[in-house]
């Protein structure tokens, strides 16, 4: 059943906010809530087909059809066997941009053993049955060639841009956090890649082909506007968790710069800021724990157009950021309610904004609509 509500406040004095000295911010309009789909476990992303229906990926392994008026189906079948453990599992499902003609259905996952892992993309044509979905023709298209041994800070957000190549987010795998300055490794990175997983050409450094960004931690939001500017979030350590705008060849600074400490409170990085790294275009401290992020360009909730919605596990909400030409104004937050850690935020049909917390989907619509 669902439940309208009023958003409760918008935040200012946080991080780059302050630094605005904001006098006012402007409140959403109220809006409708309800569970679209229940009894997952673990959902961790959603992609929408052109009927209406979608794929859910859940962190265990599974990934889950969805009519479009949110009944469950049966498992897809054959999904590739993940490492399921730490935040290791199935992570982000995109779809091709020519879905409707090739049903091209991309997976971000871990993948090996607790010795030698990483994230690994996998591309497959969406087939089967209703009755029994199924992947067809899967290849693993792509292996981070640069392995760790913990279970934790994958990344494995996927985004296409507009000229048709895949961008794939990697985390610096926790101890080895060094690795996000060197641009030969593929920790702690925004990498780019052909649709076959094969590197793109013109990326920014020809001695490491798939590099496009680096200096990133734990990066799990990323969005491309329908204009292709790269929105991405990361997590911080104890503070300072980022947004950043990614640009090609950009160094994003971790660990050498850094808002965050260390989780026993110990240094990081005795700087903020150092030439030739960039800023974030906002940040938190104390860490929200950023996951998921959409762009809103829909018309369904016109005062949310073109600003970030981002997902908050820790604050167990999701933040609204008002962007004014690229620069953060304002900051809602939205959906306190539910109480519960936000793992993804997405726009779907219609404009319709779908939130997945730990064991559902919500769906998000104006007030007095239905």
């Amino acid at each position: 059943m669902a439940t309208e509500y009023t958003p409760k406040r918008c935040q200012r004095g946080l991080a780059t906010l302050a630094a605005l000295a904001l006098t006012s911010c402007s409140f959403a309009a109220d809006y409708r809530l309800e569970t679209w789909v229940g009894g997952l476990q673990l959902p961790w992303s959603i992609a929408f087909l052109p009927d209406g229906s979608a794929l859910v990926t859940e962190l265990g392994g599974r990934l889950r059809p969805v009519a479009a008026d949110g009944q469950v189906g049966p498992p897809v079948a054959n999904v590739p066997a993940v490492y399921f453990a730490g935040q290791g599992g199935l992570f982000d499902v995109v779809l091709h941009p020519a879905f409707a003609d090739n049903r091209l259905v991309y997976l971000s996952y871990a993948e090996g053993t607790p010795a030698d892992n990483g994230t690994a993309v996998l591309r497959a044509r969406l087939g089967g049955s209703a009755a029994q979905p199924a992947l067809e023709d899967a290849v693993v298209i792509f292996r981070n060639f640069s392995r760790k041994d913990t279970a934790v800070h994958y990344g494995g957000r996927l985004a296409f841009l507009p000229d048709g190549s895949l961008l794939l987010t990697t985390g610096d795998g926790f101890d080895d956090r060094e690795a996000a300055q060197d641009v030969g490794s593929g920790l702690g990175k925004v990498l780019r890649m052909n649709d076959d997983g094969s590197p793109a050409a013109g990326n920014p450094f020809p001695g490491s082909p798939y590099v496009y960004s680096y200096g990133h931690r734990n990066p799990q939001g990323l969005a491309v506007s329908a204009s292709g500017a790269i929105w991405l979030h990361e997590h911080g350590p104890r503070g300072g968790d980022e947004v950043n705008r990614i640009e090609p060849g950009v160094n994003y600074g971790w660990p050498a710069i850094t808002y965050g400490v260390d989780y026993s409170g110990a240094i990081i990085s005795p700087y903020t800021e150092m030439a030739g790294m960039a800023q974030p275009v906002h940040h938190w401290t104390p860490s929200i724990a950023p996951s998921g992020l959409a762009i809103y360009e829909a018309r369904l909730f016109p005062d949310w157009q073109g600003d970030l919605l981002v997902g908050a596990l820790v604050d167990r909400e999701v933040r609204r950021l008002d962007l004014e030409d690229g620069v953060v104004t304002a900051e809602e937050s939205l959906f306190e309610e539910l109480a519960t850690r936000i793992r993804d935020v997405r726009v779907g049909p219609g404009g319709a904004l779908f939130v997945l917390t730990p064991d559902r989907v919500m769906r998000v619509t104006p007030a007095g609509n239905g």
